[in-house]
């Protein structure tokens, strides 16, 4: 493993050092706090892993929580030009990151882009999913959601995901744009840290890029087909005031599992952990405490 500094002060977990593995794609950073059943969390794209900072830190108390930063926008440190960062492509680099730290099987826990890694990551290695736990995500054909045609669209125009890293200098529209995505403000420093590397690095723009440009309909319809085969423990944590992903994805979802429950967060937006961390945390110590049962 080596050490890689950061660009910016990290707040996420005080006490606790970020680490780096270095897989075959780059180099991924991450947390790994508390001890107990595994918990990999799995954040969006121009987010980082500090999105969970409200929900990993309580919950590390019962659980071994990872949580890592994906090249999906929100990272400090770009990957090999040649990585695969297709939704496969990131299932299959969660799949070798759990590998290089010695980690056999985890409860998934997934949030906006992240749920549809979690989805494509579940239909590749089952075998490696105890539990899942969705919160507001991409699902079936909402993959991009309307809200976020622009941005994969644009991606197919070079320069474009240049153009709007330098809108986003600006603290104003910065906040504007998570608007949308969380109802209550996010704090200014974190808000930076999530657009700052976008904002300074070529090569964490071009990941990005290589990200949206890998967004289509078909990882998540594919996915779901392998749905009515999990017939392990399944919890969908749901803002139903989100207005990008609407309950009817949940419902459908837990239709689709066999051995799923759906619960309503409110007060919120896409941005769960953002919003309603500590009816998260709550959820989640719930469903982890439950013995895993399955269907007969």
């Amino acid at each position: 493993m080596s050490q890689i500094e950061s660009k910016r002060t990290e707040k996420a977990f005080p006490g606790s050092e970020r680490r780096t593995v270095d897989l075959p794609q780059g180099p991924i950073q991450y947390y790994d706090i508390g001890s107990g059943e595994p918990v990999l969390f799995v954040h969006g794209a121009f987010v980082d892993g500090n999105l969970w900072r409200n929900v990993a830190e309580p919950l590390s108390d019962t659980a071994r929580c990872l949580v890592p930063t994906l090249p999906l926008g929100g990272h400090d440190v770009a990957m090999d030009p040649d990585a695969d960062l297709t939704p496969s492509g990131v299932a299959d680099l969660l799949a070798q990151f759990l590998d290089e730290i010695g980690v056999e099987r985890v409860t998934l826990v997934g949030n906006d882009t992240g749920g549809a890694i979690c989805q494509v990551f579940l239909a590749a290695y089952p075998e490696r999913v105890e539990r899942l736990v969705l919160t507001n995500c991409d699902a079936f054909d909402n993959f991009p959601p309307i809200q976020a045609l622009p941005f994969v669209w644009g991606a197919r125009i070079p320069g474009a995901v240049g153009l709007f890293a330098r809108v986003l200098g600006s603290q104003r529209i910065r906040r504007q744009t998570f608007a949308l995505l969380a109802k209550h403000p996010i704090q200014p420093d974190v808000l930076d840290g999530y657009t700052d590397s976008l904002r300074s690095d070529a090569a964490v723009r071009r990941d990005l890029r290589k990200a949206l440009l890998g967004v289509s309909p078909e990882y998540t319809n594919e996915a779901a087909t392998v749905f009515p085969t999990f017939d392990r423990p399944v919890l969908l944590a749901w803002a139903p005031e989100d207005p990008i992903f609407p309950l009817e994805d949940a419902q459908a979802l837990a239709d689709r599992f066999p051995n799923a429950r759906l619960e309503r967060v409110d007060g919120s937006n896409a941005l769960v952990p953002e919003d309603q961390p500590d009816r998260l945390v709550d959820l989640l110590v719930d469903f982890l405490s439950a013995s895993v049962q399955v269907p007969s």
